[in-house]
């Protein structure tokens, strides 16, 4: 059914930009300055949980180019070197988007399993990214935890992201 006032089409159009709109804000979350010693180091990047969930589920919502500019907006704000991100968050949704029919047929702990490879894959990608664009070896012992926190909290962020996708969003 095809929205007939301007009410019901920006109802439509504010639905639709939920995926973009939430992933950005997970972002952000993950970036909050708290004042907790060495939490930024291990914080997980929630917009990766984003968008790897919006990339199964409702790809046509949060596209990769929408993938790609949220991951920019991450390097200028976490001050990585540009692209970086841009590219690991393209990748992932990628990965989500190649396997969705596979996922989509699975239970979740298979969706699961394919975010912790995919995200394995994105932290390696990351830290040798940052070794050959800066110069120097970042210490993979936060980089492990933070990987570890990503796959544990996932499952958390996924079904708050169901919970948004199942109340706001209708299939077409």
């Amino acid at each position: 059914m095809r929205p007939t006032t301007l009410t019901q089409r920006l109802d439509l159009a504010a639905r639709n930009m939920l995926p973009v709109v939430l992933t950005v804000l997970l972002l952000l979350l993950s970036l909050l300055p708290l004042k907790l010693p060495g939490l930024a180091s291990i914080m997980p990047p929630l917009a990766m949980m984003g968008v790897f969930y919006w990339g199964v589920y409702r790809p046509d919502l949060l596209s990769g180019f929408s993938a790609f500019g949220i991951g920019v907006v991450q390097d200028l704000l976490a001050g990585l070197p540009l692209g970086v991100s841009a590219l690991v968050l393209l990748l992932i949704h990628g990965f989500a988007l190649a396997r969705r029919r596979f996922f989509l047929s699975h239970a979740f702990p298979i969706v699961w399993g394919g975010f912790s490879l995919a995200s394995a894959g994105a932290f390696f990608l990351t830290w040798l990214l940052i070794f050959f664009l800066a110069g120097r070896a970042p210490d993979p012992h936060p980089a492990l935890i933070q990987f570890l926190l990503t796959v544990l909290i996932f499952p958390l962020l996924a079904r708050l992201m169901g919970l948004a996708h199942q109340t706001f969003l209708k299939e077409d």
